[in-house]
């Protein structure tokens, strides 16, 4: 039998339910994250008694700020945060583009540093770390104004795409502040520029935002998922500005108030009377009264085709603002330590937080025994001393007695060495657990003896950095692997436009939904063995093995391999413009090759002939001035007879005349 189509109002009393029974919501898991953020803040336990120590050790707190520095290096120290390997030679060029870019837009589109540090961190203190990953493409406007332009710029000015004027005073007309009038000489205008475009973005979620099913394994496989924030009205009508939201009935602004979990961030910060850590100025200001808006993320048959689909619903109390059909849960998860077939895993607090409270305890002792033998505690005869004198503690103090025994000190056990070996063996407790050392943290003076040789330091201190690398390699595999994937398939999904950014110092056209092979890549995390200068040492001794090579004509080297060598030395001491110092040998265009000896015996014949032709020319230019120099005799001769003629003619002119 068919069911019938699910309501509306079946769909949001089914997201209720959800959201009750989701793991995070005011539960066990809600209380441990709690518990650990006070370990961390080193808040008091709350057994504590008057007149006696009050130390709280800070086990939690060093413990996560010693793994971080090193997580931050491995991920955060280069350009190329993740890489994408081809699959084939049609793949590669695409590969480098899409490396390049994916990490440019998390590194430079978003706050990739902040991004991580918190991520990391919500992880290594609260079981998981949440991000979230969307493509946004909410409306941005930017308010601009322009004073005394000219006809032509206040054309160019208002002619561009997205500019909306605001206000607009033309030349020669008044302009009346609250203080002055003025003539204006030029346009005075007020523009509104969209500055919307598509664009990932990726923020952080507070642990105790994200709600997901008791079942789930991943956030993947998971039946109910549900991002719970805070926003105000002004921030809903600018999410959803289709929608009427102020004939909606949204419920009070102060429901399901804040949980102990997100009250316990501010704590540190409060005074112990301080009942919330929010302020109450803005409740008389509409626009700023808050709501709790659900993204709701649920695999449901909303359109009764006998498959659930997965579909996203927004809702402000009984109020829907969305309700669409998607492809794929917009978060990702990491853990420190994970618990197979179990979405939640365990924090590094919670190896240590019980460490803190035995370490808490047993300082106390220390430091009221150290009291005691200070200023103990005394026996003393009623009526025969005086109490005043007695309890006011000052160098060189009298005490008034009526007898010389009225006064008796209690004996007070002394500090036995092995209190402080139990110290000790806490902390080697804690380094078992969670691979951080005094080694890890800086090489003591003991290191530094005769007797400790460097292998051996470097041996320890290996030892002590792989439980961190595990960690650093689980949060590689399944959260920063897994958030690169998902930007990459955004890119491709979304962005239908040509983008010009700056990627290995050239300014290069990026179309993403262009890429040819759009899901055969892979992602690969790089993450070295050993530190720094173990590396460092490692790429120095390959790089002389490749020079002996090269030099010795082994084929197994080329420039290519020399020059990758030397890019990784340069990005391990911390260089990253890697152009300013080596080039690539595939930039550098090939030198010319030389002639084949056909090439050049054909060459030498053609320079044979040329010249016999030279030769020949020059005769005939030799020939040329002999006819010359013979015809210009005969032009001379020829000159002269007419000359000799001309004369002879005269002369017989003038004998004629002569004779008459």
């Amino acid at each position: 039998m068919a069911s019938s189509k699910i309501t509306e109002t079946e769909l949001l009393s089914r997201i209720r339910s959800e959201v009750t029974d989701a793991l995070g919501y005011d539960d066990t898991i809600a209380e441990q994250r709690q518990l650990a953020m006070e370990y961390y803040y080193g808040l008091p336990f709350g057994n504590e008694v008057d007149g006696r120590s009050q130390f709280v050790d800070r086990t939690v707190m060093d413990t996560i700020e010693w793994i971080k520095p090193s997580l931050m290096r491995i991920f955060a120290s280069g350009e190329e945060m993740v890489i994408f390997q081809p699959h084939g030679p049609e793949d590669v060029e695409q590969a480098k583009q899409a490396t390049d870019y994916v990490n440019y837009v998390f590194q430079k589109d978003n706050p990739g540093w902040e991004i991580l540090y918190s991520w990391f961190t919500d992880a290594l203190l609260q079981k998981n770390g949440i991000v979230k990953c969307w493509w946004d493409e909410s409306d941005t406007w930017n308010r601009e104004e322009y004073s005394n332009l000219t006809d032509d710029e206040f054309a160019v000015l208002i002619a561009q795409t997205g500019v909306d004027v605001l206000e607009h005073t033309p030349p020669g007309e008044e302009q009346t502040d609250d203080y002055t009038s003025v003539t204006t000489e030029g346009h005075n205008v007020v523009i509104k520029r969209d500055l919307s475009r598509g664009r990932i973005k990726v923020e952080t979620v507070p642990p105790d935002e994200f709600l997901i099913s008791r079942e789930a394994k991943t956030i993947e496989e998971a039946r109910f998922v549900c991002h719970r924030v805070r926003k105000t009205l002004s921030e809903l009508r600018e999410m959803y500005p289709h929608k009427d939201i102020e004939a909606a009935d949204l419920g009070s602004g102060d429901e399901d108030s804040f949980s102990g979990e997100r009250f316990s961030r501010y704590r540190f910060d409060l005074s112990a009377d301080f009942e919330q850590p929010w302020g109450t100025g803005v409740e008389f200001e509409e626009a700023l009264q808050e709501y709790w808006l659900h993204e709701s993320f649920v695999r449901t048959d909303y359109d009764n085709d006998g498959i659930a689909e997965l579909r996203k619903v927004c809702t402000v109390g009984d109020f829907v603002l969305a309700n669409e059909e998607i492809d794929k849960i917009p978060f990702v998860s990491l853990t420190p330590i994970k618990i197979p077939h179990k979405f939640f895993g365990l924090s590094v607090a919670d190896l240590v937080m019980d460490l803190q409270r035995i370490k808490s305890i047993l300082m106390r002792n220390l430091m009221d025994n150290m009291y005691s033998q200070n200023f103990g505690r005394y026996a003393v005869l009623e009526g025969q001393a005086n109490l005043d004198d007695l309890l006011t503690q000052r160098p060189g103090g009298v005490v008034r007695v009526k007898s010389p025994n009225a006064i008796m000190p209690l004996p007070t056990p002394p500090l036995e060495s092995y209190s402080f070996e139990m110290l000790e063996y806490l902390d080697s407790i804690r380094e078992a657990r969670a691979g951080v050392s005094k080694h890890t943290q800086g090489l003591s003076a003991d290191a530094l003896t005769s007797h400790t040789t460097a292998t051996a330091v470097n041996a320890v201190m290996t030892a002590a950095q792989s439980r961190l690398e595990l960690i650093a390699r689980n949060f590689a595999e399944t959260g920063v692997k897994t958030l690169m994937q998902y930007i990459y398939e955004l890119l491709q999904k979304n962005q239908d436009k040509e983008r010009v950014v700056k990627l290995r110092n050239e300014w290069i056209e990026v179309r993403p939904d262009m890429w040819r092979d759009k899901m055969d890549c892979t992602v690969s995390v790089g993450i070295g063995q050993g530190n720094k200068d173990q590396q460092l040492m490692h790429l120095s001794s390959l790089m002389q093995f490749a020079s002996e090579s090269l030099s010795g004509g082994l084929s197994i080297v080329n420039e290519q391999n020399m020059y990758n060598i030397g890019t990784a030395m340069l990005r391990n001491m911390g260089f990253q413009n890697v152009d300013d110092y080596l080039t690539n040998p595939e930039d550098i265009p090939p030198e010319p090759e030389g002639p084949s000896p056909e090439e050049e015996a054909a060459q030498a014949e053609l320079d044979l002939k040329r010249k016999e032709l030279d030769i020949k020319a020059a005769d005939i230019q030799l020939k040329l001035m002999k006819l010359k120099q013979e015809g210009a005799k005969s032009a001379v001769d020829a000159q002269l007879k007419v000359e000799e003629l001309n004369l002879e003619r005269e002369q017989n002119r003038a004998v004629a005349i002569g004779a008459t």
